[in-house]
């Protein structure tokens, strides 16, 4: 269980003087406790044997109270430094597994779920935060206080204390035996957690389209029964635990019997004092945190142990795209692609979605790649910028193959504008400047111009500056895909790949657009998928792919009087236009 946690082993080594300087804290005020009895004990033998006076009642007093304030002043240290290691711990982890989400390749994000994910993010870190904060506490409660404790115990009657932990063995026992079914159910709280958080975030993705089909009963059902699961699986968690602290608080109180009817016996024949009777059952009840607080560091680092092997799931995982490890290119990218007898497999599928396809892309082409929907156009597209890795085959760009190329300088040499736009909740300025540093409004504006976003700036309460939505959701279609487009345009990279991007934008505004940035982009390369037929016919060149296969290449005159798949798809689509028109 405990090399699960391997993982912290560098944060606590960062935090480590914060740690023992709380540990020690913590340990002082622990034996700070251990006097108070010893104190009663001279109060009342003082009494008892009429030893007593005001002045010396008081001393033993002001030493309680000074004992208290001393307490109060560690505590407070012991808590603010080793609670704030767990809060470091916690940041740390998260940071960590968002930096390692970022480098894991498309293919992990199509098997795992996002809620999975979230919670993972939230609910296991939550958990590991607890083992490594008020765990830690009760750990170093439960043995050193608890060791010392039995000695000051020992110290006063060994026969009293033997006979007082008599039912020490049981609750042992039973602690292991709980907390094994603890781990095991919490294991099933955090997965239903997991599940939850995934239907509430597909809901609220999807809310439109719900409304839209009026299955907000459906939907509110379908989330309803998920919460009623993870309610299920909490409640019988709890009745699990439920059993534990009663149990524990039974048998310290049976301990507690037996001292009070063994231990009264031999305070009535002289053989402890009454102030040592006292301080023993103080001991005792002293003794009871060290006791329960064990079986609670168990439960936490079962529980804490569980929702690391789900971090730990996603920490082991190794990114498929990686740069090579011997000098990877880092120079200037002019634009020439190469594509060599590309094959590529989809997870889980038989046929592959690109078969030996072969193309060439000259620098500073403009190249149109055109075919039926699920013929492989953007599957193609993915491979350039090595967002998915091919099985066969390879894409060099000018004449170097794609892996031998800085990830970093490959992606960031081409701008990708897909079919799916996505805006953050923040300004249109921040979503177009997209964390680039060093952006003149110069370049901002030509951006804007040639995207034609510049005639609705005015349109928003604060112009370019306006905070955007969720998804950008006060946005229309086609101003969400002309402002992905001018973030693609603003550092005007060597290749710049349109897939579908100007989809829902009128054919008007589509001409206007794409006249503008082959004007920009006079001399780069232009790589551009589309349906309609004035965006096709700009092309210098026209690749036709069918059923994942290269099956035509050139321009648009000599593909027409081809008379094959490409003037098939031209008659389909000029017949769409025309009715469309009319």
């Amino acid at each position: 269980m405990l090399k699960d946690f391997k993982p912290l082993k560098t944060y606590f080594i960062e935090n480590r003087i914060a740690l023992i300087l709380g540990l020690s804290s913590l340990l002082f005020v622990d034996f700070l406790q251990l006097f108070i009895p010893r104190i009663i004990k001279n109060s009342i033998d003082a009494l008892t044997t009429g030893q007593a006076t005001s002045m010396l009642l008081l001393k033993y007093a002001l030493i309680i109270v000074g004992i208290a304030i001393t307490m109060a002043i560690f505590r407070y240290i012991w808590r603010y430094l080793v609670f704030g290691h767990s809060r470091k711990v916690e940041e740390a982890l998260r940071n960590r597994i968002y930096g390692h989400l970022q480098t894991l390749s498309l293919s992990f994000y199509w098997r795992t779920k996002t809620g999975d994910l979230m919670a993972r993010a939230v609910n296991d870190i939550d958990a590991v935060r607890m083992a490594t904060g008020m765990g830690l506490v009760a750990l170093t409660d439960g043995v050193v206080l608890g060791l010392a404790t039995i000695g000051f115990m020992l110290y006063i009657d060994i026969r009293l204390t033997l006979i007082s932990l008599i039912p020490t063995p049981f609750i042992v026992y039973f602690t292991l035996i709980i907390t094994r079914r603890i781990g095991r159910k919490f294991r099933r709280v955090q997965q239903t957690f997991s599940e939850v958080t995934e239907s509430v975030r597909e809901a609220l993705a999807g809310i439109r389209v719900i409304k839209a089909y009026n299955r907000q009963s459906w939907d509110y059902d379908r989330v309803k029964e998920k919460g009623e699961t993870y309610i299920s699986d909490n409640l019988d968690l709890a009745r699990t635990l439920a059993i534990f602290f009663p149990m524990m608080t039974l048998f310290t109180n049976l301990g507690l019997a037996i001292v009070i009817w063994i231990g009264g016996r031999l305070t009535i024949l002289g053989n402890i004092t009454t102030g040592d009777f006292v301080a023993f059952i103080s001991y005792l009840n002293l003794l009871t945190w060290p006791l329960m607080a064990l079986g609670w560091v168990t439960n936490l680092i079962q529980r804490a142990s569980a929702s690391m092997r789900r971090i730990n799931g996603i920490l082991d995982e190794v990114p498929e795209i990686i740069n090579q490890p011997n000098n990877p290119f880092k120079g200037v990218i002019r634009g020439e692609i190469e594509v060599k007898n590309v094959t590529f497999y989809y997870p889980k599928e038989k046929d592959p979605a690109l078969k030996h396809i072969d193309l060439t892309i000259e620098a500073g082409q403009t190249v149109a790649i055109v075919g039926r929907v699920g013929s492989g156009k953007s599957t193609l597209l993915q491979t350039i910028p090595r967002l998915m890795e091919t099985e066969k085959g390879m894409v060099q760009i000018d004449g170097i193959p794609i892996h031998d190329i800085d990830l970093k300088n490959l992606r960031g040499s081409i701008g990708f504008v897909t079919q799916e736009t996505h805006i953050f909740s923040d300004t249109i300025l921040n979503n177009i400047i997209f964390g680039r540093h060093g952006i003149s409004k110069d370049l901002i504006r030509n951006a804007l111009e040639v995207s034609q976003l510049i005639v609705d700036i005015d349109s928003f309460p604060k112009g370019i500056h306006t905070l955007l939505g969720e998804r950008g959701i006060t946005l229309s279609g086609g101003q969400r895909q002309r402002l992905t487009i001018a973030r693609a345009l603003i550092s005007n990279p060597p290749i710049l790949i349109l897939d579908d991007a100007l989809s829902q934008v009128d054919t008007s505004t589509e001409a206007i657009i794409l006249k503008s940035i082959l004007e920009m982009r006079h001399g780069k390369t232009n790589i551009i998928v589309s349906h309609r037929l004035s965006t096709i016919r700009r092309a210098d060149i026209i690749y036709v792919l069918k059923a994942g296969r290269l099956v035509e290449g050139g321009d648009h005159t000599a593909l027409l009087t081809a008379q094959k798949e490409y003037t098939r798809l031209y008659e389909r689509q000029q017949l769409s236009e025309e009715l469309g028109g009319e």
